[in-house]
């Protein structure tokens, strides 16, 4: 019988056939495209025509399709409807791609093709994305130890072989903790709790076959527990939990992963060269080197703490009036913030939240797309690989530009946060190729026949993803390695972080945000109090994500840390973490960091795409027109369209004229006059 995976997709735009797909059918798939992927490595470096940017950079380019395609299937299902025969796929895999990997960039005789290429470019009368490919595929070699001879490339192979194991036994480890965990609530528990919290803690419930209401490790769920529960022994014993996930011991720790893996990357920057792995990983983004990151996360840094520690003293006053005394604590932290938000801007959540519902907020996304970019968006039916995935075609002038994919609730096979994924790239190497582009959420979901409804908080992570989703569907490049999201980390989250700011445009908001019982827009006072609000407890959000940056970076910047929960308190104390306030993520759950290469010593790139962010959303916001025309098409293609096919600070450049200052990102997070 044929493999699903190596057959032809005659589906709906060629979207996996999922209906037909079992877990048997990955391995064999996995082992059929390595094979082939090896062939076709083999065929070009072996080729006995002259290197040229065909038959090499071009060929490359190519070789892995079978491969890409395979797994662009598998590892989104894997991270989004995990279970146990997935996740031994998963460390099945990883030695596997990482050997091939290896025996690709080590491959003397394709890489001194690629340099025969290299040294003739001037030459070859190439373009300027060509040009661009053919720079990054030679430094990706050099980078991956094309350079290195003998023992130097045994030991960066097998560095970066258990580099890939210990990036996966970490995700499934804190997905085993996020998982198992729950604790169940009494009709005493529930005291303080709005009727959402208690819907959402009741399907909760359901999912875990509990017989009535839980809190969970969802984020979703956690947190509105944290902000409204009144039992402040349930609020530390949840928050506890949270906070311990990779560090309880036993099979799922994650202390030991983080050690090793922060050690290998130390080797790794040794073997090829470099005196840290963070002076390593920074020559390629924006950034550039470990000095300037620290340098951005400081002037933001003190501000911020400023900010959060006037607030939590107004915090603990509210503490000690409730009798309780000492001092204020993390899970005490988000309930009296709520209570404050109240007092300052009459603003509670319930009441708020009934006017977020999830689908028109993902109408509002779509809405903003058509205005900017004149996107329209259809829904169609194909197989998915859960049920609760949904489906749209996405048009421009009639013409098809991608499907979206939007998989929106938490499930307990599901890791947590949310994502953007291309399952398939565009590029014009292979034909007219347009992207399936995955937006991948945590959002509470709701009792059968009630509409989902999202916070501020969950709203605006919609429209970020969203973001990212528009930067893959409206990629308009030939060569799928520089498509879409492939650029320098410290730039990804620009379009992402960009989106957002059309949430919070009052004419979106007054269409978009109606009651899910009555149908009435968002009354224009509470609208005004909502938007009046954007920069309430920027503080601890701001604290809270700093500090987790300049861990990571304290964690490469440097020799390993033998103990990095040691160097993370260090590191905590020299910055004066204030008492109330943890980390976003702390190491054993920091999956960023050590789930993958990604964000490992990159952590910072939110912030320093948010200091672009802020003076990008300027740009509408001085023609005095939030979608104005001009300025969405330069946006599209400057930014969007383009990919990885320029330098990201000309990107930018190009689009604003200028590189911005933090002056906008204060201003923005309301920091601009903390004292």
């Amino acid at each position: 019988m044929t493999n699903p995976l190596l057959a032809d997709w005659n589906t709906p735009f060629g979207l996996p056939p999922f209906d037909l797909i079992s877990d048997d059918d990955f391995a064999p798939a996995v082992d059929a495209a390595l094979t082939e992927s090896r062939a076709n490595i083999a065929a070009i470096a072996e080729n006995p025509d002259a290197p040229d940017f065909a038959n090499t950079i071009e060929a490359l380019e190519r070789a892995d399709e079978m491969l890409g395609r395979v797994l662009g299937a598998f590892y989104n299902v894997a991270g989004a409807d995990s279970n146990p025969k997935r996740e031994a796929l998963q460390r099945e895999f990883a030695p596997l791609l990482s050997a091939y990997g290896s025996e690709v960039s080590e491959n003397k005789a394709l890489f001194a093709r690629v340099e025969a290429v290299w040294e003739k470019r001037d030459e070859l009368d190439l373009t300027d994305e060509q040009q661009r490919v053919l720079m990054l595929t030679r430094r990706g070699f050099v980078r991956s130890g094309a350079q290195l001879e003998g023992k130097a490339a045994e030991e960066l192979r097998a560095v970066k072989s258990r580099l890939s194991v210990l990036g996966t036994d970490f995700m499934q480890n804190l997905l085993a903790d996020e998982r198992d965990w729950f604790m169940k609530l009494d009709k005493d528990d529930l005291i303080g709790l709005p009727d959402f919290v208690v819907a959402t803690a009741k399907a909760a419930g359901d999912e875990k076959d509990a017989g009535g209401p839980v809190v969970t490790l969802s984020r979703s769920l956690i947190v509105p527990f944290l902000q409204f529960s009144e039992r402040r022994d349930l609020r530390q014993k949840a928050y506890e939990a949270w906070g311990a996930r990779g560090a309880n011991g036993g099979e799922t720790d994650n202390r030991g992963i983080a050690a090793e893996t922060l050690k290998l990357r130390e080797e790794r920057a040794n073997l090829l060269g470099y005196d840290t792995f963070a002076d390593f990983k920074l020559e390629t983004e924006m950034a550039g080197t470990p000095g300037a990151v620290r340098d951005l996360l400081m002037k933001v840094w003190e501000p911020a703490k400023a900010a959060a520690e006037n607030d939590a003293k107004v915090l603990e006053r509210l503490l000690h009036s409730d009798g309780f005394d000492g001092p204020l604590e993390p899970w005490d932290w988000r309930f009296y913030s709520e209570k404050r938000r109240k007092e300052l801007h009459d603003l509670d959540e319930a009441e708020l939240k009934p006017y977020l519902q999830l689908d028109r907020m993902i109408e509002a996304s779509f809405a903003c797309a058509n205005r900017l970019f004149g996107l329209e968006f259809k829904a169609i039916e194909a197989p998915v690989y859960h049920p609760d995935v949904r489906l749209w075609d996405v048009t421009r002038d009639g013409e098809h530009v991608a499907v979206f994919m939007g998989d929106y609730f938490a499930r307990g096979s599901k890791r947590s946060g949310a994502w953007c994924s291309a399952m398939r790239s565009q590029q014009r190497l292979s034909g007219d190729i347009r992207p399936h582009v995955v937006n991948v959420c945590n959002f509470a979901k709701p009792e059968a026949g009630k509409p989902a409804l999202l916070s501020y908080d969950d709203a605006r992570t919609l429209f970020h993803e969203f973001g990212h989703a528009l930067h893959q569907m409206l990629s308009d490049v030939t060569y799928e390695s520089i498509s879409g999201t492939s650029v320098a980390r410290d730039f990804v989250e620009l379009p992402s972080q960009l989106y957002e700011h059309w949430l919070e445009v009052p004419e979106v908001l007054a269409e978009f945000a109606t009651h899910a019982e009555t149908g009435e827009p968002m009354p224009e006072d509470l609208l005004n109090r909502m938007l009046g609000a954007a920069t309430y407890d920027m503080g601890f959000q701001t604290v809270e994500y700093v500090a987790s940056a300049l861990v990571d970076l304290g964690f490469h910047d440097g020799p390993a840390p033998a103990d990095p929960m040691q160097r993370q308190a260090e590191i905590l104390e020299e910055i004066g973490m204030p008492h109330a306030i943890r980390m976003r993520h702390a190491t054993p759950h920091f999956a960023h960091v050590f789930a993958g290469d990604g964000y490992s010593s990159g952590y910072y790139s939110y912030m320093w795409s948010e200091v672009m962010d802020a003076d990008a959303f300027a740009a509408f916001e001085e023609t005095g027109d939030p979608f104005d025309a001009e300025t969405a098409k330069r946006l599209e293609e400057t930014v969007l369209s383009s990919g990885g096919s320029v330098d990201a600070a000309d990107l930018y450049t190009a689009f604003r004229g200028r590189l911005p200052g933090v002056e906008a990102l204060l201003k923005g997070r309301g920091l601009d006059k903390a004292a």
